[in-house]
Parts: structure tokens; C-alpha cells; sequence
């Protein structure tokens, strides 16, 4: 293992099994197996505050050598929350934009002047997520060795004036979707840098207990799930809102199964079930129980609840405003979309009715997994980025 990595993001751990974190902690594990891995990272477990959680210093997890540095400044939401108002919505200049990303943070100025001092110790350094403190400074200080891995949604921060070159910067982008690359070429003309769309795989069990899962949460009957952070920006009100009114409108026995940390109140009906957080076992159980998946958010780069869905056979409902998931449904012929409530209805009606369909869709979610994101895919498309940059 001659080549050594570095991976830069904003949080790390077993504890985050969702995002670009735990997107970032599966390609450090992954690719340890042919280069030696070292991750920077805060000691945040809250993304909304980034407070002090683990212990400052360096750690193995999972074998991987991990640095955390405690954050300078925790973000006060209340603060944020009108600077970001401010750059979204009024007139303003780019130190107001530089002070949105501070508040943003995380506040790491340690960890990249850290990184400086062993800067020669790396081949290449691969940061994840471009809206944050440590990827907008740490590729301007890195850029002959950085790698970004966007995980850009279509939203505001996409198109301030702190971004407008940035994307020109990196020696090579990794990118989640189709989508993600023209929206970015499209607000950057960034096509003359080297890039790729690579995504991430997932671990599949070979065994999975739907049952047992029934059993543990007391869930009988038809059911499907929604996997995720429970809040405003995933989309989970509206889902709810659409759900009661389906369940008032229509004589239907389909449980909704909700699994996720919430910080949004869940309305008391006898087909709305929230179990909190679980396992991984437990979501693939889960998972291969389920009628399908609804993924309600608008903003996504990448869901990989989606894929693993689709490993399992699964269809998935997405919410279509947001374009990757649409277009990886048209890709993978596996997946439905809605823009309104009587479109989601319709979904929900149509795929409890007809078996048939359901079955092709998840044989098509399936083959279309195994074709883009089975690891040995992601791990080889990582490896020829490293072999393209290593010939200058």
C-alpha cells in the first residue's frame, strides 16, 4: 500500500449511518483495502450545532486512523438562521457570504492547518461535501491534491458567489449522479476538470428477517417505510399530511413505518408507526418486509436508502421536484415519482393493487444496483481516478 489518502468531513462514525458521512466512513473502509486511509474530522455528532460529542484526538474505527478536532465555534442556529435569510434572500456582498459559511462550519481552522504540516504524507486528499468550512478552504490550500465529492442538492448555496470558481479548483470530481454533474458544470463550466460519476455501494446482508422485525415492533400486515432524518428539509410533514388524507379517502390496511431520529411531532394514527432510530439489520429486515420505500425530500444528491431498496427488490416512491431521484427512477425503471398529493396517492393505490408491477419494478431496482453499485463498481472507478491523476 504505497498510496496514502486522506478523507476530510465534516462528521465521522458508527454512530451516523446517514448522508455524506456515512457515505465518506464506507469509501475510507472500502478503499482501505488497497491504499492506506487517514480521516480528518470534528468531534461533532449534532449537525445542527456541530457540540463537542467525541473525544478530541486520534482513534481506529473500524481500522481506519481517524483525527478529531474539537470545533472552534459550535453554531448557533439562531444566528445562522438569519445570515442564511439574509444571503437567500436580500441584497448582499461576498464577506456576508464568507460570514454564512463560517456560521455554517464547521469552524475547523486547526484540523486543515494540521493537514498543511503533513500535507507531503499524501497522494491525494478527498473531501466530502462543498458547502462546508473545511472543503471551501481546504481545497483553495490543497488544490494540486484535492478530490471533492460534492454531494451537491439543487438548492440556494449552489449558486453564491463564494462557489462561482470553486468548482474549478479540485484535480478531480467524484459525483454522485448524473444530475449533481450538469447542474455543477452549469453553474461552474468546471468540464475541463477531471471527474466522474461514482456514487457509493452499500453492505447487503445475505440474510434478512422480516419477521423478526414484525415481531420486535409489533408490525402486522402491509407496511412501507421511510428511512431518514425526520424534519422539515427531508420533506416528512408533507409525507405525513399526503398519508392521513390517503388513509382518509380510501379504505386501505398499509402501514406507514417511520425510522429515524425526529425532531417534528408525529401525528397518533393506528396506520402511522415511528420506531426511532434502529440498526442496520433492523433497516435491511425492514426493508425486505416492505410493500417499497418513500423518499419525500426534495433535496437530494444521492439516497442510498434508495439503492438499497432497490438491491432488495424494492420499488421506491421519491418525491419528483427533486431531479436526482427522479432521474435514477427513469434510469432504473424502478421507481415512481410525484409532484402533488393526487399523484402520491395514485402511486400508493397502484402499487398496493397491482403485484405484478411491483415485482418488475424491484427486478429492475435489483439488476440496476448490481450494474452501478455493487462496491467492486465504486472501488475500481475510485482506483482509475487515482491512476488518471497519478499520469499528471
Amino acid at each position: 500500500m504505497d498510496k496514502k489518502i486522506g478523507i476530510v468531513v465534516q462528521r465521522y462514525g458508527n454512530e451516523i449511518n446517514g448522508g455524506a458521512e456515512y457515505h465518506a466512513r464506507l469509501i475510507a473502509e472500502k478503499l482501505s483495502k488497497y491504499v492506506q486511509i487517514e480521516v480528518f474530522t470534528s468531534t461533532a455528532l449534532d449537525y445542527v450545532t456541530w457540540k463537542h460529542h467525541f473525544k478530541e484526538g486520534f482513534e481506529l474505527i473500524n481500522g481506519i486512523k481517524t483525527n478529531r478536532y474539537k470545533v472552534d465555534k459550535e453554531r448557533n442556529p439562531e444566528v445562522f438562521g438569519n445570515i442564511q435569510k439574509k444571503i437567500y434572500d436580500e441584497e448582499h456582498d461576498y464577506e456576508d457570504e464568507l460570514k454564512w459559511l463560517e456560521e455554517e462550519g464547521p469552524f475547523l481552522p486547526d484540523m486543515l492547518k494540521d493537514i498543511k504540516k503533513r500535507e507531503n504524507e499524501f497522494d491525494y486528499l478527498i473531501f466530502f461535501s462543498f458547502r462546508y468550512y473545511h472543503s471551501f478552504y481546504g481545497i483553495r490550500d490543497f488544490k494540486d491534491k484535492c478530490i471533492l465529492v460534492p454531494t451537491a442538492e439543487h438548492d440556494e448555496v449552489l449558486y453564491l458567489r463564494l462557489f462561482k470558481d470553486f468548482f474549478k479548483l479540485p484535480k478531480a470530481i467524484i459525483y454522485n449522479s448524473v444530475e449533481e454533474k450538469e447542474i455543477i458544470e452549469k453553474v461552474s463550466d468546471n468540464k475541463d476538470v477531471i471527474s466522474d460519476i461514482v456514487g457509493v455501494g452499500s453492505e447487503i446482508p445475505e440474510l434478512f428477517e422480516p419477521d423478526v422485525f414484525g415481531d420486535k415492533f409489533d408490525i402486522e400486515g402491509d407496511y412501507f417505510v421511510y428511512i431518514g432524518r425526520l424534519d422539515e428539509n427531508k420533506g416528512v410533514p408533507q409525507l405525513l399530511n399526503y398519508y392521513l388524507k390517503v388513509l382518509e379517502e380510501n379504505k386501505i390496511n398499509l402501514t406507514l413505518v417511520l425510522m429515524g431520529k425526529s425532531v417534528i411531532d408525529i401525528p397518533e394514527h393506528k396506520n402511522i408507526r415511528y420506531i426511532g432510530f434502529v440498526t442496520d439489520k433492523e433497516k435491511f429486515d425492514a426493508l425486505a418486509g416492505a410493500e417499497f420505500l418513500v423518499i419525500p425530500s426534495q433535496y437530494e444528491s444521492l439516497s442510498m436508502v434508495s439503492l438499497e431498496a432497490w438491491a432488495l427488490g424494492k420499488p421506491v416512491i421519491a418525491n419528483g421536484k427533486t431531479e436526482v431521484l427522479q432521474g435514477q427512477c427513469k434510469r432504473s425503471n424502478a421507481g415512481l415519482w410525484y409532484y402533488d398529493y393526487e399523484e402520491f396517492r395514485e402511486i400508493i393505490l397502484l402499487l398496493m393493487n397491482d403485484k405484478k408491477l411491483k415485482k418488475k419494478m424491484g427486478d429492475c431496482g435489483r439488476k440496476f444496483f448490481e450494474k452501478n453499485y455493487s462496491w467492486k463498481v465504486i472501488e475500481d472507478k475510485y482506483l482509475e481516478i487515482f491512476k488518471v491523476l497519478d499520469k499528471g
